[in-house]
C-alpha cells in the first residue's frame, strides 16, 4: 500500500495488482487531461474485487478469451490479462473511462482492448468468439435488469463458457441473477474478500462449458 508522506492514499495493492485512488499521480494527469466519465466510471468499485477474489480462488478453464463488460477501469480484465495471459477486450458504453483503463493497466504492465458498445448492442456472434464474460456492478438500475439478464441469455446461447457477474447486493442485480438462476442454473454465491481491500456481495455464477 502507497500513500504520499502526510497525504492521502495513492494506491492498495490487492491480488496482485496494483489499484490506483483517484489521488494517483496517473490518475491525476488523465483528469487534468479532461477526461470526465458519466456513467459512474469514476473510480475502481469494490465489487470488482470481489471478481479478482473469486477468480484467483477458482481460476477458469477456459480464459484465453476473456470479455470485461461495463468495465469502467477494467480492473477485473487487466487481473486476467496479468495473471492468465488472457486476449481481453475491454468495454463500456462510456469511452471516457478508457484514459484511466489505460493507466491503471500500465501500473500493472498490461493492455486489453477497447470497445464502446451497451449491452444490447452486443451480438450472440460478437459473444461466441469469448471463453469467459466478466462484470461486475452493472446491475444498479431497474431499467438495467433485462439488458444485463438478456445478455447473459446471448452469452449461454453463444457457449460463452463461464460468466461471472459480482454485485453489492442490489435488489436489481439479484433480480437479473434469480432470474440465471431459474432459467440457467446459474449458482447465486455470497462473497466476502479480506486484505488490502475488503468487500462483501454476491456472486452470479454460470458455467456453460
Amino acid at each position: 500500500m502507497a500513500a504520499n508522506s502526510g497525504g492521502p492514499r495513492t494506491e492498495r495493492r490487492f491480488r496482485g495488482m496494483i489499484m490506483p485512488t483517484a489521488a494517483h499521480p496517473a490518475i491525476r494527469r488523465v483528469r487534468r487531461r479532461g477526461n470526465l466519465p458519466s456513467i459512474h466510471g469514476n473510480k475502481l468499485w469494490k465489487s470488482s474485487c470481489l471478481l479478482l477474489d473469486y477468480l484467483q480462488k477458482h481460476p477458469p478453464a477456459h480464459a484465453a478469451r476473456v470479455l470485461d463488460v461495463g468495465c469502467g477501469w477494467g480492473i477485473a480484465g487487466i487481473w486476467c490479462a496479468s495473471r492468465l495471459g488472457s486476449d481481453v477486450t475491454s468495454l463500456d458504453a462510456d469511452p471516457d473511462v478508457f484514459p484511466y483503463l489505460e493507466a491503471v493497466a500500465a501500473l500493472n504492465g498490461v493492455s486489453t482492448r477497447h470497445q464502446v458498445k451497451r449491452f444490447e448492442q452486443i451480438s450472440t456472434r460478437e459473444l461466441a468468439g469469448y471463453d469467459l464474460l466478466l462484470a461486475a456492478d452493472v446491475c444498479f438500475w431497474d431499467e438495467l435488469v433485462r439488458p444485463v439478464t438478456n445478455l447473459v441469455n446471448r452469452a449461454v446461447k453463444a457457449g460463452v463458457k463461464t460468466i461471472v457477474i459480482a454485485d453489492p447486493e442490489r435488489s436489481t442485480f439479484l433480480e437479473m441473477a434469480q432470474g440465471c438462476v431459474d432459467r440457467h442454473c446459474a449458482e447465486l454465491l455470497p462473497w466476502r474478500c479480506r486484505g488490502s481491500v475488503e468487500a462483501r456481495g454476491a456472486l452470479m455464477v454460470l458455467e456453460n462449458a
